[in-house]
Parts: C-alpha cells; structure tokens; sequence
C-alpha cells in the first residue's frame, strides 16, 4: 500500500506504460498530422506494437485521444459523493473547480500547456472526436445525476437529471472559453483570476438561477 492504495504488480505497471506509449506515440502523430491524416497501422508501427494490441488497449481510434479525459467520467459524482457533511453539492463542485483551476488542471481549459490546448482544439474540430466528446459528457453526466440522487434525500430523478446537465454544461462552457482564450494568446497566470471569476458568477446563476438576469 502507498499512501493508502494498493500497489499495483509488474504486469499491470507494464500494461500502463505500454497504454501510455501507444497513446503518446498517436496523440503526437496526431497533433503532427491530423487525427484523420493518420492511420491505426501506422500508429502501432511508430510505438513498435501490433494492431492487434493497439485494440486490447484502445477499441477504436478515437479512444487513443479521448482515454486522456477518461478519467475525469466520474470526477464530478466524486466530488459530490465525497463531500463533507453539511456542504452542499453546489458548493463541493465549486469549490473543486476553483481547486482545479489553481492547479492549472487542463479539464478547466486553463493551463500553461500547449499540448492540451492542441488536443482540445483536435476534439473540437474533428467531426469523429467530437460525436464521441458528446457522449463522454453524456456519461459524466448521468453520473452525477445518479450521485445526486444518492446523496440529497427526497431529491426527485427529473430534478437530478436537469441538475446535472446544468452542472455539466456550465463547467464545459467555462473550460471552452477559458481554453479560447488562451489558444488566442492569453497568458495562463494572467488569466487565471478572470476564469475565477467567471467560475464564481457561473456558479451563482446556478444557485440562484437565471430570472433576475433575464428579466
């Protein structure tokens, strides 16, 4: 055990590095040449792989990109599943978004990197990438629907459902404008207290909801 999870064997600490090879190996191929510029062959022939074990580690082409978002499906039903006692599920996932922010997170769109700014940009403008970004939203999604049900007594499922994709689109909506801004050339450090804000405002229309802004 480190730091309180198990450590995992050898066989599995190398089938991690060779997912990660693989996938470094076609994001930069890519990024160099376009997602559809690229074939699967001639992504295992660059990271010294069959085709045959490309697909036991990614299914299909586009899961070479969108695995690196993968891991945040679940992150915001985490976040509300694993709050404190009395903390609201608003409140938790404001918080964690700030957090995020703060540590540069690419998933907020701000960070200093400019590899997730190109991949971002390559979700975004390639038709297939995209369709596929639609229904990993979609799952995040449905699990923070399910986490709010789990965790807010007497909360009704349509009320959870409309919750959540508000949550949900108001994050995508923050990360996608932060991350324009900066592939336009904006400083990171720079504009960190602007995405704070932006994040804050964002947040209490959720609280408070739209009428007085609209009215």
């Amino acid at each position: 055990m480190v730091n309180g999870e198990p450590q995992l064997g050898l066989r599995e600490r190398k089938k991690q590095r060779t997912r990660a090879a693989i996938s470094d190996t076609a994001i930069a191929l890519f990024l160099a040449h376009g997602f559809d510029n690229v074939s699967v062959v001639e992504v295992a022939a660059a990271a010294e792989v069959s085709k045959r074990t490309l697909f036991a580690y990614f299914p299909t082409k586009e899961d070479l990109v969108l695995h690196r978002i993968a891991d945040h499906e679940q992150e915001s039903a985490g976040v509300v599943r694993a709050r404190p006692a009395g903390e609201s599920p608003l409140d938790a996932l404001h918080k964690h978004f700030l957090d995020g922010l703060r540590r540069r997170d690419p998933i907020t769109g701000l960070t200093a990197d400019p590899e997730p700014l190109a991949i971002y940009h390559m979700l975004t403008t390639t038709p297939s990438l995209a369709l596929r970004l639609r229904h990993y939203l979609t799952r995040s999604e449905d699990a923070l629907g399910s986490a709010l049900i789990e965790t807010v007594d007497a909360l009704r499922p349509l009320t959870a459902r409309l919750a959540a994709a508000q949550i949900t689109i108001v994050q995508r909506t923050l990360a996608e404008d932060t991350s324009r801004q900066l592939v336009s050339g904006a400083d990171a450090d720079h504009l960190h207290p602007h995405a704070v804000a932006a994040a804050n405002h964002a947040f209490t229309l959720l609280r408070t909801g739209l009428a007085s802004s609209l009215s």
